[in-house]
């Protein structure tokens, strides 16, 4: 096989000049005896076939042939050759010459045609001079020529597929079904300005059975061959098939060949329109193309540098192409260049070259490479490291290099050298399942401490203690502690000390810091023991959350924080008082009643009237010395007998609340109470009339009203008297309705006691005589039986028989209390 060289192209998108693009293709040029043939002859035309690439070049009407075979050569069968001055047509085999053919035409042959499948028998072809001529072998194996069809002028360019043929003629391209024996109609061309269509080659190529691109100067037509629907086959007159275009557009350049690339892409070999600055051809032009309909757009344009060019027109170029591995041959008089879809391995290598990194990863990890992406992923990082995109970097490393611990250790010394450990620290592997050497962590520990201390406690406060020597770190704060970052390195201390299990070193630097995260750290870590001399700085940090570590019982008792709060009355109260709410029946209720006395008396009376576990005289003797006058009346009153009227002459006195007074009285219901209060009333003629609505239900008005000394004037009197006297009669009427609904419910009920009686009583067979033992009914016999309300029952001979004939034997009932004869 000949040696295969690179080409140098320049690849790029019109317009776009400044933005490095991704090529299409990657190309080699054919040499070796190639190369020192064309030294002396040029290439008139190309042909490619599927299994191998021929060249055919005419000099001085000989004509050579150079093969190159890169498989199996048993299924190439022929090749077709075309001498445009010469009226042959020549068919050679090229391994037999079983199928070899020497036509003479009498005419100029332009263009021919050999049948597409290879397989078949028939080895049909097709020459067009200026009609279109079938040749087919007949009975007797010779070959007969069929005139398909005339031509308008002369056949310039034939395509054959399936049952389509496909022809160019001076006006345009016609389509000619060979089932129906008929053409499908006449595509004209445009004629070029200041040109002849005929000085074009026109390119046609089937992309399927189905599927027909026709290029022809600049312009680029997509049909598609389909079947009539029933409304257009209705003329019988008309061929079951159309020729529908379904786009068609133009190009920036002449077209020297064209053949599909996707379903929507074509591969366009161009040739430019204009010219150099010293009037010589520029480089030819292979361009891929999208299209739509009746518009393109040119994704990659790639200029060529073939030998010679600058001394080319339009037809010297050809293109050829073997679309099953999408390569494409473009061949000039002196060279020929293989095209090839670019590779995985190649598109990478080019986006590692311009530094597109992203896209090299991508596209192995989707399509795999030769090359690892760990490979590509570190020169992605040193690349960010050199744009200094150090987080970019960072965030890399925990992307590509997952649990390898080599690696991020290679990687993370690249940022020290940068001293930018603070940008990775964020991505660095904590997990068990890679964990980095104890040094590591430490260096970015170091550099925060340097650089960044709240960077530097966040990383404490996050990373796992196990990670790193937290002696080590503690000595660095120690050796670089700077009182502007005091509360930080505190904190930091305070967390290393208890990562250490030196829990009351931890205590002291959170204390010192008033950081309330020392709560946390004595549940955490059950530190009830170290804080019982720590007491009074807790609440003073935070009471409330003090106070929920000492209401606990269970974890610190409540006479040792009694004991350190006897300095501090206030939160002596605020303790205690947290604490009956959730033991009101500890023993510190004593120490309550002076305290709610000295810090919120609001709270004593409830306290005093809702426990019993105080001393009643100590806790009067508190409010006697406060001139507490509700406490007192209230103490006075449980103590009752001569307390009870002193509390009664403190309200009158002290207090002068007669209303207070009246409530007292009821309250306790005591005579000498009631006097006390009637005889005081009477002295205040302002308070007669509350007293007397005051003690209706209680005391006979009667002793008051006697009480009250003639000619004496008493406010409101009369309404009081009015009232009373309203009030006791509305009393009477209530007992009269009150006595009559009991002597009706009495009488209704005594009715159905009585109905009830009467009733007769069931008696069966089963029933015995209280007094024969024998059933109390017996057949044939006439039964008389006497019952009482006890529920005994006797035959009436046995009870006349018997000692006491009017009582129950059993229960002494009278007679009279006999239910009935049953």
């Amino acid at each position: 096989m000949a040696e295969i060289m690179p080409i140098i192209c320049d690849s790029g998108i019109e317009n776009m000049e400044d933005e490095e693009v991704e090529p299409k293709f990657k190309y080699q040029r054919l040499a070796n005896d190639l190369k020192n043939i064309l030294n002396t002859d040029v290439i008139t035309c190309t042909a490619v076939h599927l299994k191998g690439t021929y060249i055919y070049w005419i000099i001085k009407e000989i004509l050579w042939i150079q093969i190159w075979v890169t498989a199996d050569v048993k299924l190439i069968r022929w090749q077709l050759i075309k001498l445009m001055w010469t009226p042959k047509v020549n068919i050679t085999g090229l391994f037999n010459s079983e199928n070899n053919q020497n036509l003479s035409c009498g005419k100029s042959i332009k263009a021919v045609a050999l049948e597409p499948d290879p397989s078949a028998r028939s080895r049909r072809f097709i020459v067009g001079d200026d009609k279109l001529i079938l040749y087919e072998r007949n009975l007797l194996k010779k070959f007969k020529p069929i005139e398909l069809c005339s031509v308008e002028g002369n056949v310039l360019a034939i395509c054959w597929q399936g049952s389509f043929v496909a022809w160019a003629s001076h006006i345009g391209v016609r389509v000619y079904d060979l089932n129906e024996k008929c053409s499908l109609g006449l595509m004209k061309w445009e004629i070029p300005t200041e040109e002849r269509l005929e000085n074009f080659r026109c390119h046609l190529r089937w992309t399927n059975d189905h599927t027909l691109l026709i290029g022809w100067v600049d312009t680029i037509r997509i049909c598609q061959i389909r079947k009539r629907n029933p409304i257009e086959a209705s003329s019988s007159s008309l061929p079951g098939y159309i020729v529908d275009p379904i786009s068609t557009f133009q190009t920036t350049f002449y077209i020297c060949g064209l053949a599909p690339l996707t379903a929507s892409q074509l591969v366009v070999l161009g040739y430019r329109k204009r010219r150099s600055d010293s009037f010589k051809s520029l480089r030819p032009v292979l361009c891929v193309i999208e299209y739509k309909m009746n518009t393109s757009e040119e994704i990659c344009t790639d200029s060529l540098t073939l030998r010679g060019y600058e001394e080319y027109t339009v037809n010297d170029y050809s293109l050829g192409c073997i679309v099953e591995e999408n390569r494409f041959y473009i061949a000039a008089p002196k060279d020929v260049v293989v095209a090839s879809l670019i590779e995985t391995d190649d598109r990478i290598e080019w986006f590692i070259k311009h530094r597109k990194y992203e896209e090299a990863m991508e596209l192995i990890g989707t399509f795999g490479s030769s090359m690892p992406v760990l490979t590509v992923a570190r020169q992605y990082i040193n690349h960010l490291l050199t744009l200094k995109q150090y987080d970019d970097a960072a965030k890399l490393c925990l992307r590509m290099l997952g649990n390898n611990k080599l690696l991020w250790e290679e990687e993370v010394f690249k940022f020290v050298k940068c001293q930018q450990l603070r940008s990775v620290s964020a991505y660095l592997p904590t997990s068990n399942d890679c964990k980095l050497d104890p040094h590591v962590y430490e260096m970015v520990l170091y550099e925060f401490l340097k650089f960044d201390i709240n960077g530097f406690l966040n990383l404490i406060k996050e990373w796992p203690c196990q990670l790193y020597d937290g002696l080590a770190v503690i000595n660095a704060i120690h050796d670089n502690f700077r009182k502007q970052h005091g509360n930080q390195l505190l904190e930091s201390l305070a967390l290393l000390y208890s990562y250490q299990g030196d829990f009351e070193s931890a205590l002291r630097m959170y204390l010192k810091l008033q950081n309330k995260d020392v709560f946390e750290l004595i549940r955490r870590y059950e530190l009830y023991d170290v804080i019982s001399k720590l007491i009074i700085p807790l609440i003073q940090l935070d009471r409330e959350r003090a106070f929920e570590i000492l209401l606990n019982k269970k974890k610190i008792k409540p006479e040792i924080v009694v004991q350190q709060l006897e300095h501090n009355q206030e939160y002596l109260y605020w303790y205690l008082d947290a604490l009956i709410k959730k033991d009101p029946s500890n023993v510190f209720q004593n120490k309550l009643v002076s305290l709610y006395a000295k810090f919120d008396r609001k709270k004593l009376l409830p306290f005093l009237k809702r426990s019993k576990d105080y001393v009643i005289q100590e806790a009067l003797t508190i409010c006697k010395r406060e001139g507490f006058y509700p406490e007192m009346v209230y103490l006075l009153g449980c103590m009752g007998g001569v307390e009870a009227i002193e509390a009664l002459n403190i309200i009158i006195y002290s207090m002068n609340n007669i209303d207070m007074a009246i409530e007292f009285c009821k309250e306790h219901d005591d005579n000498d109470l009631w006097s006390l209060l009637i005889n005081e009333s009477t002295k205040q003629p302002e308070i007669v009339t509350k007293v007397l609505d005051g003690i209706v239900e209680y005391v006979n008005p009667e002793v008051i009203v006697c009480k009250i000394k003639s000619g004496q004037n008493i406010p409101n009197l009369r309404k009081s008297l009015v009232k009373m006297l309203w009030y006791y009669n509305i009393q009477k009427k209530m007992f009269a309705c009150a006595q009559k609904i009991q002597q009706d419910d009495y009488f209704h009920s005594h009715s159905d006691v009585v109905s009830l009686q009467r009733r007769g009583q069931q008696i069966s067979f089963e029933h015995l005589c209280t007094l024969c033992q024998r059933p109390l009914l017996i057949n044939s016999v006439y039964n008389c039986i006497t019952g009482f309300k006890c529920g005994h029952d006797y035959h009436e001979p046995c009870l006349k028989s018997s000692t006491t004939t009017k009582h129950c034997s059993l229960c002494k009932l009278t007679i009279s209390d006999i239910a009935g004869e049953k």
